[in-house]
Parts: C-alpha cells; sequence; structure tokens
C-alpha cells in the first residue's frame, strides 16, 4: 500500500513518472505524422497529405500507447542516472555538465534499444498494413493489434524475429540521444539563462528547445533510420528480402539513388519539433508540480 507514496517521493519515481507524462504528450501530438514518416521511407505512393487523408479515414490510431509510455518513462529515468554517473565531480546540486549530459545521452540510446527495438518492430508492421485496397499485389496481412503482430512474429521468426533491427537501432539511438539531450540542454540554457540550475524556463523555452533537441537528433540519425525501417518492415514471406542492414543499404541506394535516405524527412522534422517540444514541456512540468506536491507533503 505505501509503494507508491514511497516511489514518488523519491527522485527516481519522479523522472519515471514525468518520462511516462511526457511519452503520452509524444504519442498524441505526433502518431499521425509518423505513421506517414514510416509509409513514406517504405515507398507507400502518395503526397503526405494524401497518406494522412487514407490513414484517417480507413485506420485510426493504432499506436500501442502503453509500452511507448514505458519505454518513455525509462528513458528519462535511465538518462538521470547516467547523466550523474558519466560526471561524478559535478555536485548533486548543479546540474550535470555537458559532457556528462551528452554520455548519458548516449548510453540512454544504446540501452533503451533493447526495450525500443521489438516495440517499433510491432508498431512499423502495424503502420504498413493497408485496408481496402484493390490492388492485391500491395495487400498486407491486417493485424488485429499489437499482440496479434508480436505473436505472428515469434512464431514464424522467434526471438531473432522480434529483436530483428537491433543492432541498426543501437547505432541509430545512441548518437541521436547524445545530441537530443545535448541540444536540449543547450538550447535552454541559451534562450533562459540559469534554468538549468533553477528549472525556472517559461513553457516557450521547453517547447523550442525541445523541439529544436528533437529535430537535431532525427536528421544525425535519418537515413540509419529509413534503411531501420525498411528492414523491419520485411517479414518471412516478404519476396526478395534483405539479408542484412548492409544488404538493405546497398540496394535500396542502388535501386532508388541516395535520394532514398532522406526520403520522409520534412514529415519527420516536423513530427520531431511538435512531438519533443510536447515531450519536454510534459515532462518538466509534470517534474515541477511533483517536486512542488512532494515539498508540501513534507511541511504538512
Amino acid at each position: 500500500m505505501d509503494f507508491w507514496p514511497e516511489f514518488l517521493a523519491s527522485s527516481w519515481g519522479k523522472e519515471f513518472v514525468a518520462g511516462g507524462v511526457g511519452g503520452i504528450a509524444g504519442i498524441v501530438s505526433g502518431y499521425p505524422l509518423d505513421t506517414i514518416r514510416v509509409r513514406q521511407q517504405s515507398c507507400t505512393p502518395g503526397s503526405a497529405f494524401t497518406i494522412l487523408r487514407h490513414v484517417a479515414s480507413t485506420e485510426g490510431p493504432l499506436a500501442p500507447l502503453a509500452s511507448v509510455t514505458f519505454q518513455n518513462a525509462m528513458v528519462f529515468q535511465i538518462y538521470a542516472v547516467l547523466s550523474r554517473a558519466f560526471d561524478r565531480n559535478v555536485p548533486a546540486s548543479d546540474p550535470p555538465s555537458y559532457k556528462g549530459v551528452a554520455l548519458g545521452g548516449f548510453g540512454t540510446g544504446a540501452l533503451q534499444s533493447l526495450m525500443l527495438t521489438p516495440v517499433e518492430l510491432v508498431k512499423i508492421r502495424l503502420q504498413l498494413q493497408r485496408r481496402n485496397i484493390p490492388d492485391n499485389k500491395n495487400q498486407i496481412t491486417s493485424y488485429r493489434g499489437p499482440t496479434d503482430v508480436a505473436r505472428n512474429i515469434f512464431r514464424q521468426e522467434g526471438w531473432k524475429g522480434i529483436y530483428r533491427g537491433l543492432t541498426i537501432t543501437v547505432l541509430r539511438d545512441a548518437p541521436a540521444h547524445a545530441l537530443y539531450f545535448w541540444t536540449y540542454e543547450y538550447v535552454r540554457e541559451q534562450l533562459h539563462p540559469g534554468c538549468r540550475k533553477n528549472g525556472q524556463e517559461s513553457f516557450r523555452t521547453m517547447l523550442i528547445a525541445g523541439g529544436l533537441a528533437g529535430v537535431a537528433s532525427w536528421i544525425c540519425c535519418y537515413p540509419l533510420d529509413v534503411i531501420k525501417t525498411r528492414f523491419q518492415a520485411q517479414s518471412q514471406s516478404t519476396p526478395s528480402r534483405y539479408t542484412g542492414i548492409v544488404d538493405c543499404f546497398r540496394r535500396s541506394v542502388k535501386q532508388e539513388g541516395y535520394n532514398v535516405l532522406w526520403r520522409g524527412l520534412g514529415t519527420a522534422v516536423a513530427r520531431a519539433f511538435v512531438v519533443n517540444g510536447a515531450i519536454f514541456t510534459a515532462y518538466e512540468t509534470a517534474l515541477r508540480c511533483l517536486f512542488i506536491n512532494n515539498n508540501n507533503n513534507n511541511h504538512d
């Protein structure tokens, strides 16, 4: 009975809950654009608006909300621990140094890939299924939900299938998260000097710093994300399957040119600004509320 009050009273608990709140804000604000990005990367024909209109009219939301919320909560909690662990010389009363921020982000990206790879694999398979398409050549198996996708993958390919794309996810997320957290901390300090220590930045600062952090991290890792999407989109029944990441890269570039590595970037950048602005604003706001509530309880 006393677990939650004690958990929320700890810094770990606050980071976890605030990260989960940020994850929910990110999903609500960005899932439609994320679906468009995945389909553009996998060569779905039509403009971004055409794809969005089709998704909205025939499919509705398919995001595995609970798993992504949990993943985002873990990311912020792991980052809070690692950013301190990599820079022990900084007093606890001061914010971690930019070096600690970058190294903590790098480690967070690598560790979270273990959770994220299966989640993104399932999400990509769901987002790429098409419904009510007359051309049978483009018909993809219609899944009933995330659990059905995961069960189908495990039955056909085992654990190797569930973790398809783990290597490229680590290669994408470790440097991207280093840049992500570094950009956020740097930009918010430039926009609102002293806010890293006093935590008094405005909502505008949170939105802009979070949005630019998302844009910077996506631009840095986008070509890898395109290859990852294509590699994870294939199943055992996919004709002419890729033998690996390098094969996927070579064949994609050979068939469609180097421009394929940046296909859907505009959608990804627009989504990144909106989503990460929402994530950091919700995260920082939730963290403030939790600390204020905890302080009030301590004074009672």
